[in-house]
């Protein structure tokens, strides 16, 4: 029986919900932290990389989120928001290639923190070699190619989860091997089809749509969604999806690039781990 955990972005308020979530299932005895496949895409990339190293990832959640205000580039950060989200609602009837060449374009273009001091959040991720069973996930800025890093890839771990992270606008991108990467997110906020292959996969991913939603970005993500729970099924996997319930989206609200929350999303999560405990353990466990 082969197990997976897929982790979404999610900003930092992604990176406290979901190291609260893993931290309440760990206390509950269910073996997250020795699953055979560990996808992190953005956010997930910063959880993933610290279970996969045997660490506990809400005790270091403070290495990564940065709450102190970058007052150099508060200015301009502003307009790279607009232009993103404005790009995120325009791009939906694009060709998927052409979608992701417009983000790497706002991402070289936009002025941003530089890159030296946004890597140096992660460079505590590179002290023990590559995580097992791990792999995130990046966008080549220049032509928009999908990249799934690995121990393979012969990236150091801080670099590659630095890339899955770097959000157009919000990040600088990062520099690997003379390209420029950007969040791997910009394709599926999982990137849960690359966890096709094993039994077991339990997805936490801060956004799952739901029927009623009918909003042009809401239906390309659902079926971003749906294509990637069928392309686990089409192997012979099963798929449990974990998303913010009612009480979790009151806390957290609908900034997740607000570092602030962090800690609450946290809290928030943890409870709510506690709460599907039971649920999960039933999934996870079977042998």
């Amino acid at each position: 029986m082969s197990r997976a955990l897929v982790l979404s972005g999610g900003g930092p308020v992604g990176i406290g919900w979901e190291s609260g979530i893993v931290a309440a299932l760990a206390d509950a005895g269910i073996a997250v932290s020795e699953a055979d496949l560990f996808v992190g895409t953005s956010a997930g990339s910063v959880v993933g990389a610290q279970l996969a190293l045997g660490r506990k990832p809400r005790d270091e959640m403070d290495r990564i989120v940065e709450t102190r205000p970058d007052s150099t580039h508060a200015a301009s950060l502003g307009e790279n928001m607009q232009r993103l989200m404005t790009l995120m609602m325009s791009s939906d009837e694009m060709d998927p290639q052409e979608r992701l060449r417009a983000f790497g374009e706002l991402s070289l273009e936009a002025t941003t923190a530089p890159e030296e001091s946004f890597f140096r959040r992660f460079e505590h991720l590179s002290t023990e070699g590559w995580p097992p069973h791990f792999v995130c996930t990046a966008i080549d800025t220049a032509d928009g190619t999908f990249t799934v890093w690995d121990e393979a890839s012969g990236v150091d771990p801080a670099h590659a989860v630095a890339s899955s992270c770097a959000v157009p606008g919000v990040f600088p991108p990062i520099t690997i091997n003379g390209r420029r990467y950007m969040d791997g997110g910009m394709r599926s906020i999982t990137n849960a089809d690359l966890a096709a292959g094993h039994d077991r996969v339990v997805i936490v991913t801060l956004f799952e749509p739901t029927p009623e939603m009918d909003d042009p970005r809401t239906v390309r993500m659902r079926k971003v969604h749906d294509a990637e729970i069928e392309a686990i099924a089409s192997k012979g996997g099963r798929s449990l999806v974990i998303a913010p319930d009612a009480e979790v989206q009151a806390v957290i609200g609908l900034n997740l690039m607000d570092p602030s929350r962090a800690g609450a999303a946290a809290d928030a999560g943890f409870e709510q781990g506690r709460r599907l405990a039971e649920r999960v353990a039933d999934f996870w466990d079977v042998q």
